[in-house]
């Protein structure tokens, strides 16, 4: 390990996150400090229905803006399982159950300073039934569109979420593999 942890000191919690400082020793013998983020799991989920997709509109607060993304969030929970999450923020969201899911793989979310992964699944064979949106997402809003106009999105910036961008591209190798 390159880097050694000298001891850690929790600075924040909240329902959402936790913050930590860990005073470390680097391989060179320089000590320092590392601020880490701890978030419980999330899961990104890709809703398809043939050639078109699910995605949300909403409003998020850390960039001052709407952006448009796959469904996707967190419980605030150790004990979840990735699958029983994804499943419920697709319906939390956008009201779609999914009648068979695959696991697509699982990446980490930023970890140059938090540590936070998130679980990825496609969705498929959906119904609409009503959705359980939180407070924060009172004002989402559900978009269906064809694939060929979700990847100008992804090309021409309108999509900027990079959970969404990296979940697109484990479905497409998904998909290259399967044929």
């Amino acid at each position: 390990m390159s880097i050694k942890t000298l001891g850690t000191r929790e600075v924040y919690r909240n329902r959402w996150m936790r913050l930590r400082e860990d005073r470390i020793e680097r391989s060179n013998g320089v000590e320092g400090i590392y601020s880490v983020v701890d978030k419980d799991d999330c899961a990104v989920m890709i809703p398809i229905d043939g050639d078109c997709l699910y995605l949300v509109e909403q409003f998020r607060y850390t960039v001052q803006q709407r952006y448009t993304e796959f469904p996707q969030g967190g419980w605030e929970t150790t004990d979840v399982d990735p699958e029983e999450l994804a499943r419920g923020e697709l319906r939390e969201e956008t009201g779609l159950v999914a009648g068979k899911v695959v696991r697509l793989g699982m990446n980490w979310v930023a970890y140059g300073f938090a540590r936070q992964k998130q679980h990825i699944y496609l969705a498929m064979d959906l119904r609409q039934e009503s959705t359980d949106r939180d407070e924060e997402e009172h004002d989402l809003e559900v978009k269906k569109v064809k694939i060929a106009e979700f990847e100008q999105m992804l090309l021409d910036g309108t999509i900027e979420d990079m959970s969404t961008v990296a979940a697109w591209g484990m479905y497409r190798l998904w998909l290259e593999r399967r044929q």
